[in-house]
């Protein structure tokens, strides 16, 4: 199904689910209101899975619009044989190995480099990422002491970090503040919040007040460097050399969805003891719901307004939940029975918004019940992410042999700057 067709497709559903609920009024008796609502759960269920679909239907484009350039670019880059550009060192008609051929061929040598030609060497540092810090030091054979840092392809550590953002939205600089650094030495920020002083007036002649009343209070914060580790994920030789053509997005899904997973759970409820202060343990409080296990749509409003006017300008402003939090949000009317859920239009690049602001669905989040902190909003700038270079990935054979074991792990932390910038809303 083509992308138009998959977006006719969404745009329908979200009409049939409105007309469903649409038809719920106070006279609607409460057998026919429950299938009405069934029906409507079960077309934004479908409506769900098509977005999915419609975003790897782009993802699928996106790819092989990159494979269609990275191929011309390769055949403009290809010399002619016997050209005066042709190597030194090279018979007339060599060719290069692809970089994958040699990456698989270094990981079923033992993560050595004794076995590989200069030629093949030359490919695997043009390969890599240089920086030491997004490089892996392995356990190595021979005399090669430094061969850890090519086992690391761009492709699969770029892999491996968007792996990260679709399982979890506080990992994504379009969401928070990112902080890179090479190395983990601790970062203070100071902090400051002068929203609540104003000036004064002032009268023709008089001195102005030098008391130190209104002195600029200034706070600090420290971001480390916690680190995360995905275990060993064990595969086949015969996976690696079957699968050569997409190794490393196989690996990159599989490590990524860990460490994603890890990232995202604790810069949303770390309690900041050892590990970051997530976003939701690092909030205050917004607004009480006045029941448990609900929402209301004033409740809403409440809490956007309990965030000074000030952040709600930021471009990274937005609401935070849980999916079965959207879920009941998308049901609430205001009291002209308008829906608050906007839909969007993602083939015109218009986001769903909820009162006119984006919304961030993180799993991580608690959903609507007793004591739990359900919907946060505010500026999710004021979060600052630290990460620590990229994903440090390492391969092992010896102990698996004659299969493989690759593994990651990643340094990270969390910290909300200015605490009333997100407020979340707490079940009572």
């Amino acid at each position: 199904m083509s992308l138009k067709e998959l977006n006719d497709k969404r745009n329908k559903l979200v009409a049939d689910a409105r007309e469903a609920l649409d038809e719920i009024t106070k006279n609607t008796d409460e057998a026919r209101s429950a299938e009405l609502e069934k029906r409507h759960d079960d077309i934004m269920a479908e409506f769900d899975k098509v977005e999915k679909l419609i975003e790897r239907e782009q993802r699928v484009a996106d790819a092989e619009a990159r494979l269609a350039k990275a191929a011309e670019e390769e055949r403009k880059a290809k010399r002619p044989v016997g050209s005066d550009t042709t190597q030194r060192g090279q018979d007339e008609g060599d060719v290069s190995p692809e970089y994958r051929e040699v990456f698989y061929k270094y990981l079923s040598r033992g993560a050595s480099l004794d076995e590989l030609t200069a030629v093949e060497r030359d490919v695997l540092r043009a390969g890599v990422q240089q920086d030491a810090e997004k490089r892996v030091q392995v356990s190595t054979q021979g005399t090669s002491t430094t061969a850890g840092g090519y086992t690391v392809p761009v492709e699969l550590s770029n892999q491996i970090i968007k792996s990260m953002k679709a399982w979890g939205p506080m990992y994504d600089e379009d969401v928070c503040t990112v902080i890179s650094t090479s190395t983990g030495v601790t970062i203070k920020i100071p902090t400051v919040d002068d929203t609540a002083v104003t000036a004064g007036a002032h009268a023709e002649g008089t001195a102005m007040t030098d008391d130190g009343g209104k002195d600029v209070t200034f706070g600090q914060k420290s971001l480390e460097a916690y680190g995360y580790d995905t275990e060993w994920v064990k595969f086949s030789l015969e996976l690696a050399r079957d699968s050569i053509f997409n190794m490393e997005s196989l690996l990159g899904g599989l490590l990524g969805e860990r460490l994603g997973r890890i990232a995202n759970l604790q810069l949303t409820t770390g309690d900041g003891v050892g590990d970051p202060n997530g976003i939701v343990t690092a909030s205050s409080l917004g607004k009480t719901a006045a029941v448990a296990t609900g929402v209301t749509y004033d409740e809403l409003i409440d809490l956007v307004h309990s965030v000074d006017p000030a952040y709600r300008q930021s471009p990274k402003v937005r609401f935070m939940f849980n999916d079965l939090s959207l879920a009941a949000l998308r049901k609430l009317k205001d009291g002209a029975g308008n829906y608050i859920w906007t839909h969007g239009d993602v083939q015109n690049g218009v986001p769903g918004s909820i009162l006119g602001y984006r919304y961030s669905v993180n799993q991580a989040m608690d959903g609507i019940a007793t004591g739990k902190k359900s919907i946060l909003f505010g500026d999710f700038g004021k979060y600052f992410v630290r990460k620590v270079g990229s994903p440090v990935i390492g391969v092992k054979r010896e102990s698996y042999w004659p299969d493989l074991g690759i593994a990651g792990y990643i340094f990270l932390d969390g910290e909300l700057g200015d605490t009333a910038a997100v407020k979340h809303l707490l079940q009572p």
